[in-house]
């Protein structure tokens, strides 16, 4: 009767041996699982911007009808609450269509693992504007570095099986390690002029260079670019790079750059008033509108002069 409890006590413990790798595999499996909204917080840093569009109006229809269909991505956080990694867009439609809770995938994820899957399932928008990436690829490329720091889960060797981050990176995404490197520059802009170029006022080619000046810099010449209408084109911005390197760019110099003529470049009419531009006669030549304006004032002048010397 001892000999069977004994074998029992032994059965037990080995069956618990097998009962703890079973809950553990379990626990690394994801799970599905509708959590209230109030609960999820959004991503740090989010480099994706949720954009109130045509698109968005049709999610949220859809969310309305059918609920989400593809769950969001969260990980538990230590204070118990939610860290939402992709889904920022399901997020907010079940907020517009006045819903409570979202349908989330909870996985176990590290804050490095948590970024390479954001950037991952957001890079998948067909629509990314620059700075998106720009932000994207830097928050990745720096959490790759991260993991790439610490020694690998297996015990092989790493030489000759990991891959230099950003040359992982741009296999990973389809872009050349130069281009990765272009974008993440964009990071430097100061926030008007990296808007200028998600709206594809600056070229991307040009922004890179503009980059590499300071933040003082950078604002001198978005003063220069309202001042002349104009925006630096390729060379323009190569030329400002080099004199800030030689620390000859000055205010000065900026402005006199944008007043540069560029190859090809339509000349702007000298006024954009309408009212001026309508009473200016098309038989004057492109460039001569201010003379005309300024003899047009003149005359006016010395008739007002005239009509006041009548008058005493």
């Amino acid at each position: 009767m001892a000999r069977n409890r004994e074998s029992k006590i032994e059965l037990t413990a080995y069956d618990d041996l097998f009962e703890t790798d079973e809950s553990r595999a379990e626990a690394n499996l994801s799970k599905i699982r509708e959590i209230p909204i109030s609960e999820i917080d959004e991503f740090p840093d989010h480099p994706f911007k949720v954009l109130m569009d045509e698109d968005m109006e049709q999610l949220v229809d859809s969310v309305r009808r059918s609920g989400v269909m593809t769950p969001a991505t969260v990980r538990q956080k230590e204070d118990g609450r939610y860290e939402l990694i992709s889904g920022h867009r399901r997020k907010k439609a079940c907020e517009l269509a006045g819903l409570e809770t979202l349908k989330c995938e909870v996985k176990e994820l590290t804050r490095d693992e948590a970024i390479i899957v954001m950037v991952e399932s957001n890079l998948q928008r067909t629509t990314i504007l620059p700075s998106e990436k720009a932000f994207a690829y830097k928050m990745r490329l720096e959490a790759m570095k991260r993991q790439a720091g610490r020694p690998p889960k297996d015990n092989s060797s790493p030489l000759g099986t990991h891959l230099r981050s950003d040359a992982e990176l741009a296999e990973k995404v389809g872009e050349s390690r130069n281009q990765i490197q272009r974008y993440i520059r964009l990071t430097e802009l100061v926030p008007e002029i990296l808007q200028m170029v998600d709206e594809r006022q600056i070229a991307f080619r040009p922004a890179v260079e503009i980059s590499y000046l300071s933040e003082e810099q950078q604002y001198t010449l978005l003063e220069a670019m309202g001042y002349n209408d104009a925006t630096p084109s390729l060379a323009q911005a190569i030329k400002m790079k080099k004199f800030m390197q030689e620390g000859k760019l000055t205010d000065g110099v900026i402005q006199s750059i944008m007043q540069e003529e560029k190859p090809n470049q339509k000349e702007k009419p000298a006024f954009k008033d309408e009212r001026i531009t309508k009473l200016i006669p098309k038989s004057i030549p492109r460039g001569q509108e201010t003379d005309f304006v300024v003899k047009a004032l003149e005359f006016y002048n010395r008739h007002l002069q005239r009509q006041r010397g009548q008058e005493r």
